[in-house]
């Protein structure tokens, strides 16, 4: 093609004309394509300065390379206007306002039966108790003979306790937490003071007062010259502390296997009898059982169901209400409230 400067100054015209009336980044790139690119008109007129002789080559060639520096020139600051642009517009749309209230989320928490756990936990450990766990598949004999429980009694049907499959296994959803008692018998010389909360488990219906997973404290201690008053007294503080100064307790004479004598444990509160749990000191042959020595060590243990407890000190009337999950109840004691 034969060079032109007239038409070399019209093509640098309308490249600096195209880039400066750019709006977006899409026709930018179609400006550089037209006006930078290979086949550009500035392009090709610096193709053809071969066909030159040497000295129309040197002159065509510094105005063609200056028109193309200020081409170039131009893209640059068109792409840098583009891009404060974008900046400003992303600031601008992606903002976040944080005078805005949070949204009105619920906060997580602790279950009631779990802040009740801890707040027995405190109470006894403020004593000088240790806090005993164990597993929740456990041994019959742990869960059971070691108990003084013999093989025909009835919470040792299949009626009463989960028995895990192959029977031969000898295994069982424990039934209370006393087989952590055992364990800390079997592992532990006196003095013992323990509390042992956990999940337990009976083959019962879900209805308004049972339900077949369920959780339990119970306290042991073993050590010398225990006697019934220390039992009656520690019940009494315990009571205290939960259901407040003016909850009384007694004990009526009951019979389980595992303690001679035994008791049931009931208090008055908000004007009525209401039975609590179980006591008693802990029978001999559960002691010498775990190799705990009844010339020198006598022992009390006592056990609560946390779910009673609960509905209780609360004045709930249905399992269904702990159990069932609705946060709503939750948030009747404070929990996940925002």
């Amino acid at each position: 093609m034969a060079l032109d400067k007239n038409q070399i100054e019209l093509d640098l015209k309308s490249a600096l004309s195209e880039i400066a009336n750019t709006k977006n980044f899409d026709s930018l790139k179609q400006v550089k394509i037209d006006h930078l690119g290979d086949k550009s008109p500035l392009a090709r007129a610096n193709q053809s300065l071969g066909s030159l002789d040497a000295k129309d080559r040197s002159d065509f060639g510094k105005f063609i390379g200056d028109a193309r520096s200020q081409v170039n020139e131009a893209f640059r600051k068109k792409t840098e206007e583009l891009e404060s642009e974008r900046d400003v517009q992303v600031l601008q749309t992606e903002r976040v306002d944080v005078t805005l209230a949070k949204p009105r989320t619920l906060e997580g928490g602790l279950h009631p039966l779990t802040i009740l756990t801890n707040e027995i936990s405190d109470l006894f450990i403020g004593l000088g108790y240790n806090v005993a766990e164990g597993p929740e598949l456990e041994s019959e004999w742990l869960n059971f003979d070691a108990l003084n429980i013999p093989a025909d009694h009835p919470a040792r049907s299949m009626q009463d306790t989960f028995f895990i499959e192959p029977l031969e296994a000898k295994l069982v959803l424990r039934t209370h937490t006393s087989p952590v008692q055992i364990r800390t018998m079997l592992t532990q010389k006196p003095p013992i003071y323990v509390i042992c909360p956990g999940k337990t488990y009976r083959a019962d219906e879900l209805d308004a007062t049972h339900t077949p997973v369920f959780h339990q404290v119970e306290g042991l201690v073993v050590d010398e010259n225990i006697t019934m008053a220390d039992l009656k007294g520690t019940l009494d503080y315990f009571a205290k502390s939960i259901f407040g100064n003016d909850v009384k307790t007694r004990l009526r004479p009951s019979f389980f296997p595992f303690t001679e004598p035994s008791a049931e444990v009931d208090i008055f509160f908000n004007g009525r009898w209401i039975e609590w749990g179980g006591c008693g000191m802990v029978n001999e042959k559960v002691l010498i059982a775990c190799g705990v020595d009844v010339k020198k060590f006598s022992g009390f243990a006592f056990g609560m169901g946390l779910e009673r407890t609960l509905m209780v000190k609360h004045g709930i009337t249905d399992m269904h209400d702990i159990v069932e999950g609705d946060v709503r109840f939750s948030q009747s004691f404070g929990v996940g409230k925002k």
